[in-house]
């Protein structure tokens, strides 16, 4: 039993995901200070020094916290769009270049058909083509 669990750890799924499982925490923690101490003071301070938090609704015996339901709604829209513009600029960097396209077929100056870039003689027409250039017209 031993044996096989010392083969499920070492398996590569399992450490891809303990690594995916800690850079996430590592990832959060940058992101929640961006978030909570780079724009939300911003965002307090457009709106007045208004305190969300203080917001409550009583019913009954009741209180519900309407103030964190919408700190934590702003949050989670900052948040997602901190990571948008993080992927939007990882994607960008890692944005493949394009490879040059190669022509590989011309066009008959006779009958008009596809064929071969390297082809002297059309196929189709048996026209020669000697005296044209391999690009498509």
């Amino acid at each position: 039993m031993f044996k096989e669990f010392k083969e499920f750890i070492a398996r590569g799924n399992v450490l891809d995901m303990a690594i995916g499982i800690i850079m996430g925490s590592a990832f959060t923690a940058i992101v929640t200070s961006v978030v909570d101490d780079l724009l939300m003071p911003i965002i307090a301070g457009l709106t007045a020094g208004v305190n969300y938090e203080d917001l409550v609704i009583s019913i009954g015996g009741a209180t519900l916290k309407i103030g964190n339901l919408i700190n934590a709604i702003i949050s989670f829209i900052i948040i997602a769009f901190v990571l948008f513009l993080i992927v939007k600029s990882l994607n960008g960097l890692h944005k493949k270049k394009e490879e040059p396209v190669v022509e590989t077929e011309k066009t008959c100056p006779y009958c008009k058909s596809k064929i071969d870039i390297e082809a002297t003689r059309c196929p189709k027409c048996t026209s020669k083509l000697e005296n044209y250039s391999n690009e498509l017209e």
